[in-house]
């Protein structure tokens, strides 16, 4: 197993730890407990952003840019909500 795989599969179970923790937040039935999930969902989110930048860097998670008339008509089309 590589470097890049085992990057892949961190930022796999991270985005999946988010989205537990995300759904924990949402279904709290108290205070103290959704304080709890939001503390661990941050926490998780701040570590799948340093996942994610560490891809970047090494040139293993790209993006593309959207194209500024794309960007302009997806504005447009939803200025009037």
């Amino acid at each position: 197993m590589d470097d890049k795989l085992i990057m892949e599969n961190l930022l796999h179970t991270a985005k999946g730890v988010c989205d537990l923790y995300l759904h924990g937040t949402i279904e709290s039935p108290t205070m103290n407990v959704h304080q709890t999930f939001d503390t661990a969902l941050n926490d998780s989110l701040c570590m799948q952003s340093d996942i994610y930048k560490k891809m970047t860097a090494k040139g293993w998670y790209t993006t593309d840019q959207a194209e500024q008339q794309k960007l302009s008509k997806v504005k447009n089309q939803f200025a009037g909500m």
